[in-house]
């Protein structure tokens, strides 16, 4: 669940540092991004790929944490 708000929140704060990037590459002053449908699926692109990265890191920290119990287990 919360794996899921931060994903959304930083999506959401993804397409703009995008759109910044872009802006200031190409020299824009504003990005016109063609209606709410293209501005939805860039969104949707940035909160998988955060979903997708949250994840591994949940899985990470799970194995580590495990680990460190094991070995604590194992000192003798």
């Amino acid at each position: 669940m919360i794996r899921t708000a931060v994903a959304g929140v930083m999506g959401f704060i993804l397409v703009f540092i995008e759109s910044m990037i872009v802006m200031k590459l190409k020299g824009y002053s504003t990005i016109e991004f063609g209606g709410i449908a293209p501005f939805i699926n860039v969104w949707a692109m940035n909160f998988f790929l955060v979903f997708a990265i949250l994840t591994q890191i949940t899985n990470w920290y799970q194995e580590r944490t495990i680990g460190e119990k094991t070995e604590e287990e194992n000192i003798y």
